[in-house]
C-alpha cells in the first residue's frame, strides 16, 4: 500500500522541485550593505535596545525595589579582611557601624550623634581624589 501510494506521488514530488529550482535559480537577494539595509538593522537595534530598558524600568517599578541613596548613605567602609569589612551607614541623624561578612550583617555599634559628617567627608574624597590626579599629571610632564 505504501509503495503504491509512492509511486502516485512521485510525479507531483519530481515537479513541484523541478518548479522550487528553477525559482531558487532566479532570485535575487538585496545588498546587505546598502542603506535600507542598515537603518532596517540599526531600527531594529534601536527597537531591542528600547525594550530592554523599558523591561528594566517596569521590573523595578512593579518589584517596589527601593529607590537608593533615600535617606541612607554609606559614609565610610573599612576592609578587616579578604571578605569581611565594618561599614559605617547614616540613616536620617543616626549613624551605624555595621560588620558585613558574606551572609551576614552585624551592627557593631550605634551612635546618637554624628561621628563623621557626610557633608565634610564627601569633600575631603573629593579634595584628596582631585590632588592625586593633579599630582600624577605634573609628575608626567
Amino acid at each position: 500500500m505504501r509503495a503504491l501510494l509512492a509511486l502516485m506521488l512521485l510525479p507531483t514530488l519530481a515537479s513541484a522541485a523541478e518548479e522550487t529550482g528553477k525559482a531558487g535559480a532566479r532570485v535575487d537577494l538585496p545588498d546587505p550593505l546598502s542603506l535600507g539595509a542598515m537603518g532596517q538593522l540599526l531600527l531594529g537595534l534601536a527597537l531591542v535596545v528600547g525594550l530592554i530598558l523599558v523591561l528594566a524600568w517596569l521590573v523595578r517599578r512593579v518589584n517596589g525595589a527601593p529607590a537608593q541613596g533615600r535617606g541612607m548613605k554609606v559614609l565610610a567602609a573599612l576592609p578587616l579582611g579578604q571578605r569581611e569589612r565594618a561599614v559605617l551607614v547614616q540613616i536620617g541623624q543616626e549613624q551605624m557601624l555595621l560588620g558585613v561578612a558574606p551572609g551576614r550583617v552585624s551592627l557593631l555599634a550605634r551612635f546618637d550623634e554624628p561621628v563623621l559628617d557626610s557633608a565634610e567627608l564627601r569633600g575631603a574624597a573629593f579634595a584628596d581624589r582631585l590632588q592625586q590626579v593633579l599630582g600624577r599629571g605634573q609628575s608626567g610632564s
